[in-house]
């Protein structure tokens, strides 16, 4: 498949542009990575990332693709992930969602705060600043 123009689309269009803002905005690394390098990569035809899952009926496969991202990030919402679909035969890349969808709408809706480097949420900070001191006493050890 390699040298094929393949088009990026959209499953919702809206919703997967709000969390690239947010992801803009709250994670430039992943968001560079996303743009510059992973996204031509899917043009040219390289499926980069984990299939998950496959249907021979209608010729899509499913992709997640990991995104870089700070590890005490990861711990407190998950991995900042890619999930897009891929149909062959009409040379079409369809572009679902960003993960974790709750923190990156929250992040496109309202300004979020930073503690220690990471965004959290206003509703958890307790929570979420408790998670980030935890983790960061057990990295220094």
């Amino acid at each position: 498949m390699k040298n094929t123009y393949f088009s990026l689309d959209y499953v919702n269009e809206n919703e997967f542009r709000k969390l690239e803002r947010s992801l803009r905005k709250y994670n430039m690394l992943a968001y560079k990575k996303l743009s510059f390098t992973y996204y031509p990569e899917l043009r040219k035809g390289n499926f980069i990332g984990e299939m998950i899952s496959q249907n021979k009926k209608n010729g899509s496969m499913t992709y997640e693709l990991k995104l870089p991202s700070d590890s005490t990030f990861a711990h407190i919402y998950g991995e900042v992930k890619l999930k897009y679909i891929v149909y062959q035969n009409e040379k079409t890349i369809l572009l679902e969602t960003i993960t974790p969808e709750e923190i990156l709408i929250k992040g496109h809706k309202e300004e979020l705060t930073a503690y220690k480097g990471i965004m959290i949420d206003k509703e958890n900070a307790a929570k979420e600043k408790f998670k980030i001191d935890l983790l960061n006493a057990l990295q220094d050890k």
